[in-house]
């Protein structure tokens, strides 16, 4: 919980957004539509998370190198996505987010994934450069990943959301 209270308010609230519409927690355009423009963005992004049960199922074992192409592949493509929308701005909001709708399995592959779709021409110079340096060495160099599952998932708030 002290970690997502640290993002800014718009990664809060793309981050519960997002959990929405990846984890089929509600109907997002009900809850999160508030304009058609709002609502043009939440359809693209169900476009966009279309794969997340796929690669759920996909996450490779470590050390497993045929697997990790489908994964890695469908995964900067969805992560991409993300990326464009600005409304990420680190790689700690980024990795919040993915080990919520992946699951702890894909932690590892996190780091790779996030440099590969940051640094991808999609993603504006100077945001690719904040991007990039959001990501600490030692998250990049991480000997070692926890396979614990995450307990905290954050929703949407009516009075907080509205004010």
């Amino acid at each position: 919980m002290r970690e997502f209270a640290s993002f800014a308010a718009c990664e809060q609230r793309y981050i519960k957004r997002s959990l929405d519409i990846g984890l089929a927690r509600c109907d997002a355009f009900r809850l999160w539509g508030r304009t058609e423009q709002e609502n043009t963005a939440i359809r693209r992004q169900y476009v966009a998370y279309q794969d997340l049960k796929t690669l759920r199922d996909l996450v490779p074992t470590v050390g497993a190198m045929g697997e990790i192409e489908r994964f890695i592949g469908k995964l900067v493509r969805t992560v991409t996505f993300d990326l464009e929308q600005e409304r990420l701005a680190t790689f700690s909001a980024f990795r919040f987010l993915y080990e919520r709708l992946l699951g702890p399995e894909a932690r590892p592959y996190l780091p790779a994934v996030f440099c590969a779709a940051a640094a991808l021409p999609q993603i504006r110079p100077e945001r690719r450069k904040m991007l990039l340096q959001s990501l600490s060495e030692a998250a990049a160099t991480a000997p070692a990943w926890s396979d614990a599952i995450p307990s905290f998932y954050p929703e949407f708030i009516e009075d907080v959301e509205a004010a």
